[in-house]
């Protein structure tokens, strides 16, 4: 069964950009929340992800990963597909 990815964006940020690439790569279905603007939405993110007011944030089964550079590490450590339930 696939992992539930959920992952806070803003439009054009860099990082929010190639943390998707990552997972579009990989064929997985998230769910994206744009936050551009919205302060109640980040404050809710900022709660959900331990404080950290930084994007992306990522979350897979309601576990906080963290940012782009954490998904990533997760990647080249070869744990990221099991995470995410690939096979």
């Amino acid at each position: 069964m696939s992992a539930v990815v959920e992952i806070y964006t803003w439009e054009f940020c860099p990082f929010c950009i190639r943390a998707k690439a990552l997972l579009d790569k990989k064929g997985v279905q998230y769910t994206e929340y744009g936050i551009d603007g919205d302060e109640v939405a980040r404050e809710k993110m900022a709660q959900r992800a331990n404080g950290k007011t930084s994007l992306p944030q990522i979350f897979i089964d309601d576990r906080h990963i963290g940012g782009c550079d954490d998904i990533y590490a997760l990647e080249r450590e070869g744990k990221l597909d099991s995470i995410l339930g690939i096979n």
